[in-house]
């Protein structure tokens, strides 16, 4: 079983509008409402190639509702923790050209200590040997850094199989509980371990220290250059295929979703990276907020060249 976590939901809203003007009242030409949450995009890829997942988090109010029953309607199950708060709402304005934008994000609602002791003993209940847990996105209010660390002892001592994409303190902190493997970008990988990322060598270098940090598997985001695959004895660099590109935002969850969908089905991890490659560029190559389909998956996987380094 595969499950997704997303502690720090959000509803995004989207206004299309001719052109940005301050101090005037804007008439939106078009507008689009999307399930905001980093798990939430693994669960929707792993949807497109038919692998089913549940979706776990903290949701609260109206917006809350609305957001587990959006993702129901995807046929995506969840298994929420429900809190006093409300679930935050992120507002872009976008002009029609696509040449300007304003986007304010919410920080979302304060969760208290007993629904975080909640949702931990929901983890430990339901977590069994083999399953497969994606831990991704920022913490909301109230939520301590070491919160991911906490769930990956939990998921650890279960047998359960650890995927970490975040940042920061709660990344340093989630390192030292050893996941299976954790998804920084390049950025992310230069602020954790103060080491240069400039070329590929020296990714591979700081790639080498996030594993003396505690990750048993490291991989690289590189945008269009593909991703670096670091293992205790292997480092890989995994081109990705070239495409249109339309819209890359949600390209890397449509990665982590790729990748851990290969390593469900027993593929290795030099594959398994190209999986989620592959699906990266899909979902890039499409228009919106869309994910990719498996069957262009399928097709750009075929594409995908592997580098050893």
């Amino acid at each position: 079983m595969i499950y997704t976590l997303t502690l720090n939901p959000a509803i995004d809203r989207e206004l299309t509008v001719t052109e940005v003007q301050y101090d005037s009242v804007l008439s939106a030409v078009k507008s689009q409402v999307d399930f905001g949450g980093k798990g939430f995009n693994v669960s929707r890829l792993l949807k497109s190639m038919g692998m089913p997942s549940t979706a776990l988090g903290f949701i609260g109010g109206r917006t809350g509702d609305r957001l587990r029953s959006g993702l129901q309607a995807l046929d995506i199950a969840t298994d929420f923790v429900v809190i006093s708060g409300e679930t935050r709402t992120n507002i872009s304005i976008v002009t029609e050209k696509h040449d300007h934008y304003i986007k304010v994000n919410e920080k979302g609602p304060l969760v208290e200590e007993s629904s975080q002791r909640e949702l931990l003993d929901k983890i430990a209940s339901i977590a069994g040997p083999g399953d497969w847990w994606v831990l991704a996105g920022s913490l909301p209010p109230g939520v301590p850094d070491s919160f991911y660390a906490q769930i990956i002892a939990i998921l650890n001592e279960h047998k359960a199989v650890t995927i970490l994409d975040t940042t920061g303190e709660s990344l340093r902190l989630g390192c030292e509980a050893k996941p299976f493997l954790i998804k920084p970008n390049a950025e992310e990988t230069h602020k954790l371990t103060g080491l240069p990322v400039e070329t590929t060598a020296q990714i591979v270098l700081a790639a080498k220290e996030l594993l003396k940090m505690g990750a048993q598997n490291v991989v690289i985001s590189m945008g269009k250059k593909g991703a670096l695959l670091q293992t205790a004895d292997e480092s890989w660099l995994v081109h990705s295929p070239k495409i249109q590109e339309k819209n890359p935002i949600g390209a890397g969850d449509s990665m982590v979703g790729g990748l851990v969908w290969a390593l469900s089905q027993g593929y290795s991890l030099k594959e398994s990276l190209g999986w989620g490659a592959a699906s990266g560029a899909a979902t890039a190559s499409m228009s919106g907020t869309e994910v990719g389909s498996r069957a262009l998956i399928e097709e750009l996987f075929q594409q995908v060249t592997y580098e050893a380094l």
